[in-house]
């Protein structure tokens, strides 16, 4: 089968011969590997502009996704590939290979800069899912910094450049043009365009947009990030985002809020919320309405089970057909394991469960979203989601999970229901995510309550 692009993907690889570094942010489920390796193909054997390539991706994708997507169109079959995944030996084995493509995973870039260093081979790097480098003090970073340099194409591939607010965009954009239009330092962006915003004395914990610095950022990259907004291109299948109230005991919502005064106390110093352990204080408090926590012993104590009950009042009103649950905690895996014995339920270990997932042959998928965020193509065997626990203030991973249903080749309209606990953060959560405010206030906030 040959790869014939839509209007909009013919668009975006235009876009990326045109422009030697470029950022295509676009939604999940436009197709941005075929975009990027019909790309590819035309530099390296129209323009004979590109030698070697490195795609950087999370490992599942590295290992799975790109090789599926060459073997899948006849007319990018000859690009030939090396996955540099793996032992160290067979790392440095595939990078002796002489292909066209090199795959790595984002966690073995620091590794391939120290091993190459200024020999670097590749004169092409894409980053799939760019916005895992939005942490300027990431290893990953400051690696990859040290060599882009010497690349005379990038592309950044993404969704969700900026799932936690534009300060994100300064590492993504860097990586593209040295720091030409947003800064050349971290420092330097700041000033341009934040105001600190929450700070104990010179320690700022979050920081806020200047006025009118929305606009300036994106005028500012226009020339060189192009976005796409799916609904302008795609004829999805309709999505319902339906709330199951779970309703837990007065007894058990004592106990909540005094464990979340606990833990307020025991984490917070002095009883003082920042950003810094809010975090900690709501995954403490996701752990409590999913039903189970952790005691001082690391053993698992059992406080409820609403949410299980809940969680079978959805299995059952789906009549037989497929469902994929999203859990958070490893004993939210546990627990449903147990409470579901007679339920055909499978994880995402290999291609094969994917394989059968898609046949469906499977009852319930029970996964973590970040296991399923990037890469795979779900959406053939089911279209209910359920949210057993929502991931801890995490958008771009609430979103990337749901678009493993919700994407190009869904045929049914697409249910994702939320089990959330009346009177717990899992309303504040919830209200953050729909509004996609995952702010450091929005959390903050959450906990004051």
């Amino acid at each position: 089968m040959r790869y014939q692009p839509h209007e909009y993907q013919r668009k975006a690889i235009q876009w990326v011969l045109d422009k030697p570094r470029s950022g295509l942010f676009l939604p999940m489920g436009m197709g941005k590997t075929s975009i990027t390796l019909s790309a590819i193909n035309e530099l390296m054997y129209d323009y004979f502009s590109v030698m070697k390539v490195l795609i950087i991706a999370p490992i599942r994708v590295a290992q799975t996704t790109w090789p599926d997507e060459i073997s899948k169109w006849d007319d990018m079959q000859h690009l030939t590939y090396a996955r540099v995944l793996g032992t160290r030996q067979q790392r440095l084995k595939a990078l002796k290979q002489d292909v066209d493509i090199y795959l790595i995973n984002r966690e073995n870039i620091s590794w391939l800069v120290e091993e190459v260093g200024h020999d670097w081979p590749f004169d092409m790097v894409v980053i799939d899912e760019l916005s895992s480098f939005k942490n300027p003090q990431a290893q990953r970073f400051k690696a990859l910094r040290k060599v882009i340099p010497l690349v005379d194409r990038f592309i950044g591939l993404t969704g969700t450049p900026a799932p936690k607010g534009l300060p994100d965009l300064w590492p993504q954009v860097y990586l593209m043009d040295q720091g030409e239009r947003l800064g050349r330092t971290l420092s330097t962006f700041r000033s341009r365009y934040l105001i600190p915003g929450r700070k104990n004395g010179y320690i700022v914990y979050e920081w806020l947009l200047q006025e009118g610095a929305k606009r300036r950022i994106y005028d500012a990259i226009g020339d060189i990030c192009m976005s796409l907004k799916a609904e302008d291109w795609l004829k999805l299948p309709d999505c319902q985002y339906l709330t199951q109230e779970v309703v837990l005991s007065a007894q058990t919502m004592q106990q909540y809020h005094r464990f979340k005064r606990e833990k307020i106390l025991e984490l917070c110093e002095d009883g003082v919320i920042t950003a810094a352990n809010a975090g900690v204080v709501t995954n403490k408090l996701l752990q409590f309405t999913a039903g189970a926590v952790y005691d001082e012993t690391h053993e698992v104590r059992q406080i409820h089970t609403e949410k299980l009950e809940a969680l079978e009042d959805l299995l059952e009103a789906a009549n037989g057909q497929p469902v994929m649950v999203f859990y958070y905690f490893r004993h939210d895996y546990e627990l449903i394991m147990e409470h579901f014995p007679d339920v055909n339920i499978r994880t995402i270990e290999d291609q094969q469960d994917v394989a059968d997932w898609n046949a469906g042959k499977i009852d319930m998928l029970l996964v973590h979203p970040a296991s399923v965020g990037h890469g795979l193509n779900l959406q053939q065997g089911g279209s209910i989601i359920i949210w057993y626990t929502l991931p801890n203030w995490n958008l771009e991973l609430y979103l990337q999970a749901n678009a493993r249903l919700h994407r190009q080749g869904q045929k049914e309209t697409v249910r994702i229901y939320h089990l959330i606990a009346k009177g717990t953060v899992d309303e504040d959560m919830m209200k953050s995510l729909e509004q996609k405010d995952v702010s450091q206030k929005a959390l903050i906030e959450a906990l004051k309550r």
